[in-house]
């Protein structure tokens, strides 16, 4: 522990053995080279970037980003391990700019006086301040520290600009159920730093259900694994049975992985809406429910639900739009379990809906004119004329009132001053049809009354 976090210890070697043999398995069972390494083949692998990195003492500055559980600390230790560099540790909840400070006057005399570096890790960054962050920018640059950070915050929004143009990012996937499997096993038959000194009797079906339900997270896995062995070698049983009810009495359900603030809220939500858009209806309500188990907000959902029904399906069918509206007043009146039936029907809905985004593509069209073209003045029949000085200023005096022709429909300029906006165009599809085809018989009234008028005019 004195050579992660750059202190002495303030325990003789003995005191140092009970403390780490108190550490959870998950701790124990972290790996130390990086052979023991488990997951994140696509860079750690043969010939993958970092593992190059490692094996020529070549580092830069990493930030690791990922969920919990699936090696970030893990793989700082392996490099704490292999690397020349001094590895110094630091929490970033507990640490302050003076123990930054501190580590880069220790960085810079060792660089001074052995020309060694130092590999600083900071677990946990998104935690650190802007202020904070930025202590490190130059060291980092000139090359005194070696940064390494661990975050499970999206570092291009949690982690400043300058850091991560001086660092390589590297994702880490969740764990496959094959990985966890490989670590709980690994776990059970390790005499020294696992559970390998118990008798255990372990059921296959027991480890695979701890793999599936702990969702890609080893620690968690481990956790429950401990629990379950560990809570029947202090009832005084001689040989320990961990099977399948051991297992889900130990780990109590599957654990979803959820932020409501961070990047699983937001690509749970794109999944949805795209699902949507894209008619598909099994997907569409796979991840609503991804999102009511991890507890989003109902009427966050509601909302994509309605965004989704006027925007990608539109007048195609405009019933999608009245039951999104209704998902969104059923959700706030009646609150779950209830409203997943609401919200399930309008996103099923909408994805089953033909789909059109005439309308909207009609109003960014607009407004994009509006934005960047001369104003168009209102005309002088279009003009309100409800009050006495309108009729003096010949303000609606020339508007005709459709409902007093035949077809409920007359010929007169509504958009003077731009040429001919043909903002909306109704597509072919579901209920637009219908619309396309009396905007198209619209127009040869249109074209038959100015026929009408320019054969009026060469009479006169």
């Amino acid at each position: 522990m004195a050579e992660r976090t750059g202190q002495k210890s303030l325990f003789n070697s003995s005191e140092q053995a009970r403390i780490s043999a108190a550490a959870p398995l998950a701790v124990k069972m972290r790996p130390r080279t990086l052979d023991e390494f488990v997951g994140q083949g696509h860079f750690v692998g043969e010939g993958k970037l970092l593992r190059r990195m490692l094996e020529a003492d070549a580092l830069s500055s990493l930030i690791f980003y990922g969920q919990p559980g699936v090696g970030k600390t893990s793989l700082a230790n392996v490099i704490a391990n292999q690397t020349k560099a001094e590895f110094r540790y630091l929490s970033a909840p507990a640490a302050s700019v003076k123990d930054i400070r501190d580590v880069i006057a220790e960085a810079k005399d060792r660089l001074a006086s052995t020309g060694r570096r130092t590999a600083l890790f900071i677990d946990e960054i998104h935690r650190f301040n802007r202020a904070q962050q930025d202590v490190l920018l130059d060291d980092v640059e000139s090359g005194v520290l070696l940064f390494i950070g661990a975050t499970t915050e999206n570092p291009f929004f949690a982690v400043n600009s300058p850091l991560i143009s001086r660092s390589t990012v590297f994702y880490f996937e969740p764990l496959t159920e094959d990985d966890i499997l490989r670590l709980l096993k690994r776990a059970v038959s390790d005499k020294e730093r696992g559970l390998g000194k118990y008798d255990i009797e372990v059921e296959e079906k027991a480890m695979k259900y701890l793999a599936l339900v702990c969702d890609g997270d080893a620690r968690k896995a481990l956790t429950a694994l401990e629990v379950g062995v560990l809570s029947q070698s202090k009832e005084g049983k001689g040989k320990i049975k961990f099977d399948l009810q051991t297992a889900k009495d130990s780990i109590q359900g599957k654990t979803i992985d959820y932020d409501q603030t961070g990047d699983t809220h937001y690509d749970l939500a794109s999944a949805f809406q795209k699902s949507m858009r894209g008619s598909d209806p099994d997907a569409t309500v796979y991840w609503l429910a991804r999102m009511l188990a991890g507890g989003e907000d109902v009427r966050f959902i509601a909302r994509r639900i309605a965004v989704c029904a006027a925007e990608d399906v539109g007048n195609a069918d405009p019933m999608a739009t009245v039951l999104a509206a209704a998902a969104v007043q059923m959700s706030e009146f009646v609150g779950l379990p209830e409203a997943q039936l609401a919200l399930a029907q309008a996103a099923l809905y909408v994805a089953c809906a033909p789909k059109s985004n005439a309308s909207s593509a009609a109003i960014w069209k607009a407004v994009n004119d509006v934005q960047n073209q001369p104003t168009v003045a209102v005309p002088k029949h279009l003009k309100d004329s409800h009050y006495r000085a309108a009729k003096k200023m010949g303000f609606g005096a020339e508007y005709k009132y459709p409902h007093d022709f035949e077809e409920g429909f007359v010929a007169q300029e509504y958009l003077p001053g731009l040429a001919k906006k043909n903002y909306y165009r109704p597509s072919g599809r579901g209920y637009e049809k219908n619309i396309r085809a009396y905007l198209q018989k619209l127009e040869i009234l249109i074209k038959e009354s100015e026929a009408h008028q320019t054969k009026g005019e060469k009479g006169v």
